[in-house]
């Protein structure tokens, strides 16, 4: 077997919670040595709740194939440690607050000085400069200052993202960083010092609705519909299954009428023939999709969709999420015992991939 594209690499991870770990997670899979320098009492999200066989399921999504030193960084030896550990890394990813590393003496001037191949990620919440810098920050704080929450839920109040959105964007953008810096090593032989903000890696993410709000058109919290396309929403079948549908363009809606509504009409009519037409006249689109939804049940809508060729997807909980046919699996060693969850997205088809254990805490 071929070795994995990152084998040989060293990764120092001064980590917690999930930014940096995710981007740490992806090099370890990807076969990098990573070193979890974690404090005494640990990662603190090892106690953020304890599903999974009594351990914490964020810390073992983030946290397989890694090992683990516990150093008291504030003293002399653990100092004297990281500076060992540094003379053999390659990379290191840091998510302390602004400005602690330089506090302990490990400034990103020394780190280019004495380490000048060295690779430095920096994940703070809202940079290295600027009016916010000091603030503490955690994936809903930066949801809620980005003002993504203002974009998220129904019509009635502003929601979180049922996921870490900010703290995985984050990650995988820090993740991306590394690796093309990476890619310049090889080429210039010189390390980097990279800074990664949550809240710049969100507002880089909501361009589209800033860009519309400063169009003139500000969005809407409407649900699980979008915006600026109709007919994109959830419908309800005759024997009462939510299906969401996605008509992307305007063949698709003149499809959409002519085999699933049985009207095709509609595909001509001005209130509806453009999709500027129908986001204008949504309440009157929407309604004629839902007579058509109305009279089917959920297996006679998925057929007669199908058949428009028009997207689609059940609404699904994580009960249903958990026995979906389409879901692929891996299984990690923990202290307590396998656990199984989602694999990695990316598939690369010419090598498998096995994945290292969760360590408990100082388990290098």
């Amino acid at each position: 077997m071929s070795p994995l594209p990152l084998s040989g690499l060293t990764v120092v991870a001064i980590e917690q919670a999930v930014a940096a770990p995710f981007a740490t997670l992806r090099l370890a899979d990807a076969g990098a040595r990573v070193i979890k320098i974690e404090r005494p009492e640990g990662d603190f999200a090892r106690g953020y709740d304890s599903v999974a066989k009594g351990q914490s399921s964020y810390f073992v999504w983030l946290n397989r194939g890694k090992e683990t030193v516990v150093l008291d960084l504030a003293s002399d030896e653990g100092k004297a440690e990281l500076t060992r550990l540094l003379d053999g890394a390659d990379v290191l990813v840091q998510n302390l607050r602004r400005g602690a590393l330089a506090r302990l003496g490990f400034g990103f001037d020394r780190l280019a000085a004495d380490w000048p191949r060295l690779v430095t990620c920096s994940i703070t919440g809202y940079g290295e400069d600027g009016p916010m810098a000091d603030r503490k920050a955690y994936d809903l704080l930066i949801q809620a200052e980005s003002g993504l929450c203002s974009i998220t839920g129904g019509p009635q109040e502003p929601a979180r993202v049922g996921i870490s959105m900010v703290d995985i964007a984050t990650g995988a953008t820090a993740h991306a960083a590394i690796l093309e810096a990476l890619i310049r090593r090889g080429v210039t032989g010189r390390g980097a010092s990279i800074s990664v903000s949550m809240f710049d890696v969100m507002a880089d993410w909501l361009t589209v609705p800033l860009l519309q709000h400063e169009g003139g058109k500000s969005p809407q919290r409407i649900g699980m519909a979008h915006p600026s396309i109709a007919p994109y929403g959830v419908f309800t079948t005759g024997d009462g299954r939510q299906i969401l549908i996605s008509v992307q363009s305007d063949r698709e809606w003149r499809k959409l009428a002519e085999v699933f509504l049985a009207r095709p009409d509609l595909g001509r009519d001005p209130r509806f023939a453009t999709n500027v037409a129908r986001v204008a006249n949504r309440a009157e689109t929407d309604a004629a999709v839902a007579a058509g939804f109305a009279r089917m049940t959920e297996a006679q809508a998925i057929e007669a969709l199908q058949a428009a060729d028009v997207a689609l997807a059940s609404v699904n909980d994580m009960a249903a999420l958990s026995r979906h046919p389409h879901l692929r699996r891996l299984t990690v060693d923990t202290a307590a015992g396998p656990v199984s969850y989602p694999a990695p997205g990316a598939v690369f088809t010419d090598e498998t991939r096995s994945y290292g254990p969760v360590p408990a805490l100082g388990d290098a």
